[in-house]
Order: structure tokens, then C-alpha cells, then sequence
């Protein structure tokens, strides 16, 4: 047994040992009831909906000086209070904001370039930061915008206004966002649509999260490439795997007791583990797109092709890339486990592009990493997209009822059976599992 100090059992010395503490929770007590409502509930945020940035072709973005953008985007998970994320992570300059608004964008069914910026006016909110409507953001940051009492629906378009009133390049963004937003000149953040002047954009600009309340809810980051980002999906449709994965989250009473709600699509089109190609390679965009998210619980890890299209379509040199991916997927693994994160390997899906299949040093990769990735101990559990999507007459080549033309990317209904081929119950019971196809 240590000794005790001298005094240890002093009636005095007793007394003072129970009042210190109490006093710390007086005075934490006094300090919490000083802080805006917001920052008291910090541990019921979770995003509702997010994307990666990566930088402009060439480092030159769209002017888009004196505008206000209007980007549409779709909640997973609902919550009665919200907040979004702004970066200027490419951005070689201060970003400057005028104005933001959050609302909740009206349901028009089929949608127009005429009335898809209308917003339902009783649901607008100013957003603003620190308390003031403007924000300048430093070069290579991100910030939060303080929250708002806004109900926001699950599976729900919301429309999120930014105004630039000085000179700006949209260098930060998210490109092919398989969703038509809205640009318009001068500040129309609290219109309520901005039809008669506007014109379509089909990037996200600066907005990389939005943040719902909703204590005890928790999210699902999917981190990959352009078959994660939903590439060839119906535009403006939500048809992206993630996004059916939302929807069966929403539906699931398995998974709505448990709070595994929140959805993020960390998809880059021409992303890759090892080297950049569009945006940051994988390791190096892992804090911003997946490890930082607001109630990250779960990472789908779906990665890889890019890096064996480089090697084996471009000829680039890169070693004995199967293990090297091996590598890398199990350092994403490690520091997500860090985080308390469980991660979900997914397979590889066939990879014939524009119906010219991968080289045979390609496919031996491909079916290399696929093997390593249902039995390496290193996941919590693998998602096998590559038996769900092959053709089991030409295992090399995508079923040709999921195949959106290119023999890489699939359709919506391709799309859709990989969200269906997903085991739920990875995110309620998590404990090692595969999935070889089909609904669980």
C-alpha cells in the first residue's frame, strides 16, 4: 500500500478534500448556464449531410464575386437545432462572407431550373458566426456557423445561401456533385427563390457539412472515390448508394432505435489512397472528410480502384501496390479505431472502363486487395460490393443490369443494390461480418 502523506487524515484536510470539488462543480455549474444554448448540447451534434472538398482545375475557380450561391443539399438524419461548415482548405487567400442563410427547400417534385431554389419562407434562418452575419475564413481553414432553432426533416432537401460581396474564386469545392444548385447576382440570401435571375451550378462551393441536434444519434461516413461519390446516378435524384443506405437506415426499426442515422458521402470522382489525383490522396484528407465529422461512429471504407487504374492504365511505377494499399487502408483503419470509429472494408468492384477491362496486372491487384479485404483481421467487418455488383458469368465485369454504360460506374439500380447488400446489422450488433449479396 503507497503511503499517505503526512496529514492525509486530518479532520480539516478531509473537510477541504470533499468542499474543493464541490466548488468545481459550482463554478462548472455557473460557467455552463454563461454559455449560448448551442454550445451546452455539443455532444448531440451529428451530421446530416457532408462532402469532400478538393481544389479547382488549375487552381483557378469560378468568379463568383458579388453572387449568391444557393446549394442544394439532402439531410439524413433529422434534428430540431442546425449548423453547417464552411472551408477554405484549397483557398490561397481569405474567403470573405457576407451573408448565409439555412432553409429547408420546398418539395416540387420533378424540379426545373425555375423553381428548384425555392425555399419553404416560415423555414429561412440568418446564420452567423461568433454572432455576426459575416465571416472571414482564413486560408486553409474551416469554420462552424453558430446553431439555429430549425426543425429539420430526415431525408430532406435543404437549401444553404452564401453570399461573396468581394472579390472571390470558388478554389475550394466539391465538383460533379450529381446536383444542380443555384447562382444569382447581388445578396438574395432571404429570398424566397431565386427563379427569374438565377442559373445552375453543378458544384458545391466552400460548404462542406451541415449539422443536425440529435442526441444520441451517430453517423456513417462512406470514404472513397467516384463509385462513392455516385457518379452516372440520375442528377438531383439522391440516388447514390450512401443515400439509399440513408434511406434504409431511416426505415430499418433496428437501426433507428439504436440512432445509426447520419449518412456522410466522403466520395471524390479520381480519388486515391496513395498518391493525390483529384483532391488529396486518402490518408491525407482522413481528419478533415472523415475523423472531424460531428458523430462519426462508423467509416465504410470503399478505395483503391483509382490507385490500380493509375499503375495499371498509365503505366505509373508504383511498387508492389497491393500491399502498399494493404498499408494504407490499414493506417485509415488505426487511426479511425483511435477515434472509436469501426471501420467496414468494401470490396472492389469490377473495373471494364468505357467496356475496356483492366489490364491483367489490374485485375490480379483488383483480386489481390479484394482477398486481403475479406480476411485481414483489420476491419470490423467487409462489405462485399464486388459479389454483389459482378456478373457471375464474366466475374471481371459489372452485372449489365447495374451497368450505367462505362463498365466502371453503375446505375441507380446498381447503386441501389449495393446500399441493399449492406448488413445493418454491422451498425447494431458490430462484430466481424461479410456480406456476399443481396438484402439483409
Amino acid at each position: 500500500m503507497a503511503a499517505q502523506s503526512p496529514g492525509f487524515n486530518h479532520p480539516a484536510h478531509r473537510t477541504d478534500s470533499l468542499a474543493y470539488p464541490l466548488r468545481c462543480l459550482v463554478l462548472a455549474a455557473a460557467l455552463l448556464s454563461s454559455l449560448p444554448a448551442f454550445a451546452q448540447t455539443a455532444a448531440g451534434w451529428v451530421a446530416t449531410w457532408g462532402t469532400a472538398m478538393m481544389a479547382a482545375d488549375s487552381g483557378h475557380g469560378a468568379d463568383v464575386t458579388g453572387q449568391t450561391l444557393r446549394l442544394i443539399v439532402h439531410s439524413s438524419v433529422g434534428g430540431d437545432k442546425a449548423r453547417i461548415w464552411l472551408s477554405n482548405r484549397f483557398g490561397a487567400v481569405p474567403l470573405e462572407l457576407g451573408a448565409a442563410h439555412l432553409a429547408v427547400r420546398i418539395d416540387a417534385g420533378p424540379l426545373s431550373a425555375a423553381d428548384g431554389s425555392a425555399i419553404l419562407p416560415d423555414s429561412d434562418r440568418v446564420l452567423t458566426f461568433n454572432g455576426n452575419p459575416s465571416v472571414t475564413i482564413p486560408p486553409g481553414s474551416t469554420v462552424v456557423s453558430d446553431a439555429v432553432l430549425l426543425r429539420v426533416p430526415p431525408l430532406t432537401d435543404l437549401a444553404v445561401s452564401l453570399y461573396l460581396p468581394q472579390h472571390t474564386e470558388a478554389i475550394t469545392l466539391h465538383g460533379g456533385a450529381q446536383q444542380v444548385s443555384y447562382a444569382a447576382n447581388g445578396d438574395l440570401t432571404a429570398a424566397a427563390e431565386l427563379a427569374a435571375q438565377s442559373w445552375q451550378e453543378r458544384s458545391w462551393y466552400f460548404l462542406t457539412g451541415v449539422d443536425v441536434n440529435a442526441p444520441d444519434a451517430s453517423a456513417v461516413i462512406a470514404l472513397g472515390d467516384s463509385i462513392v461519390d455516385g457518379n452516372h446516378s440520375t442528377q438531383s435524384a439522391n440516388r447514390r448508394w450512401p443515400d439509399d443506405l440513408a434511406r434504409r437506415l431511416q426505415a430499418d426499426p433496428g437501426t433507428r432505435a439504436a440512432g445509426i442515422l447520419g449518412v456522410v458521402n466522403a466520395g471524390i470522382s479520381g480519388n486515391r489512397v496513395l498518391l493525390d489525383g483529384t483532391g488529396p490522396n486518402a490518408m491525407a484528407r482522413l481528419d478533415a472528410d472523415v475523423l472531424d465529422r460531428s458523430g462519426a461512429r462508423f467509416l465504410i471504407l470503399s478505395h483503391g480502384i483509382n490507385d490500380i487504374e493509375a499503375v495499371t492504365h498509365m503505366h505509373q511505377s508504383y511498387g508492389d501496390l497491393d500491399k502498399r494499399l494493404e498499408w494504407a487502408l490499414a493506417q485509415i483503419v488505426l487511426r479511425a479505431h483511435e477515434r472509436g470509429m469501426l471501420v467496414f472494408g468494401a470490396t472492389q468492384m469490377p473495373d471494364c472502363r468505357n467496356l475496356q477491362c483492366a489490364s491483367p496486372e489490374g485485375e490480379a491487384t483488383r483480386q489481390a486487395l479484394n482477398q486481403w479485404i475479406r480476411t485481414t483481421p483489420v476491419f470490423d467487418g467487409v462489405i462485399d460490393f464486388d459479389s454483389i455488383t459482378r456478373d457471375p458469368a464474366h466475374p471481371f465485369q459489372l452485372l449489365p443490369a447495374y451497368d450505367s454504360g462505362d463498365g466502371v460506374h453503375p446505375n441507380d439500380k446498381g447503386y441501389q443494390a449495393m446500399a441493399d447488400g449492406i448488413n445493418l446489422n454491422l451498425f447494431t450488433a458490430p462484430h466481424r461480418q461479410t456480406v456476399s449479396g443481396g438484402a439483409h
